[in-house]
């Protein structure tokens, strides 16, 4: 048994909504990673006071932001930078927000556009980091999007905190509901009926929070997949997140044929927490499009390695959001593939894999990208011979003692800083 990194979209939700609740939050399973970490100081440099008492447990001293005193370092945090976006749009105070040169590559006006809408004086250069905020009144709006996404959904809600009105958000298919959760465990008023989401500032502060974040689905997967293509594994993962926005990969293994025991065990900050126990099976492969992408566009880089080890044709649509993440994740993920042997065809919006492939150890890269340098550590496990993951301590963007983990559970792998 193990139990995973805690969860990064909650992390990053517990730390920001912390900071502007009326009083003392305590957070424990806080994920110390690359991505949280600069959250958690963009945070302290908006004057909000953190007691840290180890790596994990948190305890923040809520209230009011103050103006930072330079521009806000988000580093490699596309979720911490969006979602501060909304929460900054605002406040009486300006703000730049900024980070690394990876970050400052990804699209950032499907933020912009929305928030301007509501009144926001934001902008970008060309529509990306650094985005530079001056105080504005907001006013509540209807906002139809056109691609799900839970960062934009969250950017919204949280700037509708201090908007004139009601912030109305229609999503095109269930993209990840933290935020929402997470406002109504706060006591905000958030109603979610048939894909509208809409936010009623009630005039009163959030209530702190007092949560222990649970491990995260996302980095579990990692496991879960390398546990149903490596022999005779048997892993059970305790205390996963279960959120069904999230959960889209269990369903693609299983309708593959995996063999996975879920058990639900609770709640805990509004998020349905369980355990998940993985044994190898005989995999074949399947069709994927439509609205369980959504609930999966994080786990397609080691979707991709479980499609490798089936029998038969995956094909998957309607994917065309994994080419704007930290990296074109289908264009790095098949070049990557292919020094492992692997036969990967490219779409537009996806890919086709016909298996079951046999792959062979060859030196790869991350290419700064957690997801990336996980899923070909995965894809090594299965390869002949010797696999090297070049920039691999990006995993710890989301997934701390990634490599210690999967010795504990038995792997061949060493990691050299």
């Amino acid at each position: 048994m193990v139990r995973v990194a805690g969860d990064k979209s909650l992390s990053h939700r517990a730390v920001l909504l912390g900071a502007i609740a009326d009083g003392i939050s305590q957070v424990r399973g806080f994920l110390p990673a690359g991505d949280t970490e600069a959250t958690l100081a963009c945070v302290q440099a908006l004057g909000v006071r953190v007691e840290r008492h180890d790596a994990q447990t948190l305890t923040i001293y809520g209230g009011t932001l103050h103006a930072p005193t330079q521009p806000l370092n988000f580093v490699n945090a596309g979720t911490g930078i969006r979602l501060a976006a909304g929460l900054l749009a605002g406040q009486p105070f300006a703000s730049v927000l900024d980070g690394s040169a990876q970050l400052r590559r990804r699209p950032m006006k499907r933020v912009i556009e929305p928030l301007r809408l509501m009144g926001a004086n934001i902008s970008g250069v060309d529509d990306k980091a650094p985005l530079t905020i001056q105080p504005a009144p907001l006013k509540g709006i209807t906002y139809e999007m056109s691609v799900a996404s839970a960062q934009v959904k969250s950017a919204l809600l949280l700037a509708g905190l201090y908007a004139d009105g009601a912030t109305t958000v229609i999503e095109p298919a269930d993209a990840r509901d933290h935020t929402e959760r997470m406002l109504r465990a706060m006591g905000a008023n958030v109603v979610s009926e048939g894909g509208r989401i809409t936010l009623t500032p009630t005039g009163m502060p959030l209530k702190p929070l007092d949560m222990t974040v649970p491990s995260d689905f996302s980095s579990a997967a990692f496991l879960i997949v390398a546990s149903s293509i490596v022999p005779s594994s048997n892993v059970t993962l305790t205390g996963v997140n279960l959120n069904p926005t999230r959960t889209g990969l269990l369903d693609a293994l299983k309708a593959m044929g995996a063999d996975i025991t879920v058990t639900e065990t609770g709640l805990e900050g509004g998020e349905p927490v369980g355990d998940i126990r993985i044994k190898p099976a005989a995999l074949r492969g399947i069709e994927i499009s439509g609205a369980l992408v959504v609930r999966m566009i994080d786990e397609f880089p080691i979707f991709m390695i479980a499609a490798l080890c089936a029998e038969g044709e995956t094909l998957v649509r309607d994917a065309q959001e994994l080419r704007v993440k930290e990296t074109d994740r289908i264009a790095v993920m098949a070049a990557e593939l292919r020094k492992l042997g692997a036969q990967v065809e490219e779409r537009e919006d996806g890919f086709r894999i016909v298996g079951k492939q046999t792959l062979k150890g060859a030196v790869v890269d991350g290419h700064d990208d957690h997801r990336v340098a996980m899923s070909m550590a995965v894809a090594g496990m299965v390869a002949e011979g010797e696999t090297v993951v070049e920039d691999a301590d990006c995993a710890n963007d989301s997934f701390p003692r990634f490599a210690e983990t999967l010795q504990l559970l038995g792997a061949g792998i060493t990691h050299e800083a």
